[in-house]
């Protein structure tokens, strides 16, 4: 297999846009170090290509794909075209999920998809110190777990570790 270095970040683009603009921020604010792949930056080939044809790129970037961020608002769980087709690829290739509540949830709840509900992905809050905590340490932890299952969340201590009480 192929080195993997990115991290690919699956969210409503209709909905969403202003949560995967702060994720931007914070790699120069916060320092936060990760490199992502955008697949709404394909909105020109989507405009005009077949739904095959955005998928067939999609996969291509997915093949270097580390992890993957999902963020879940309000609608996420309702999206099938792209978004659960993007999760059943990283289930399908192994790739970790972080998902990611924008309501600020610690764990899963009513908005998660139901691909991954009660599968082994750890449950954040939109918040960079946890996010990129779960980005140093959550695909390291699936590779070795992978096939265990039910939702993964970290602990009161790690958070208070963090100053994010």
């Amino acid at each position: 297999m192929a080195y993997r270095n990115k991290t690919y970040v699956i969210f409503d683009g209709d909905e969403d846009m202003w949560a995967y603009a702060y994720m931007l921020g914070w790699i120069s604010k916060d320092h936060i170090a990760f490199d992502f792949h955008d697949a709404h930056d394909l909105a020109p080939l989507s405009a005009t290509a077949s739904e095959e044809t955005v998928k067939r790129h999609l996969r291509e970037r997915l093949k270097n794909t580390k992890q993957a961020i999902l963020l879940i608002g309000e609608k996420t769980k309702n999206l099938y075209r792209f978004v659960r087709w993007e999760l059943e690829m990283c289930q399908a290739m192994g790739i970790p999920i972080i998902a990611v509540n924008l309501n600020g949830s610690r764990s899963q709840d009513d908005r998660c998809p139901p691909i991954v509900r009660d599968k082994y992905v750890v449950h954040i809050p939109f918040k960079a110190k946890i996010v990129q905590y779960a980005l140093d340490h959550f695909p390291e932890e699936f590779a070795k777990r992978q096939n265990d299952s039910g939702p993964r969340v970290y602990n009161d201590t790690v958070y208070a570790k963090l100053g994010l009480n």
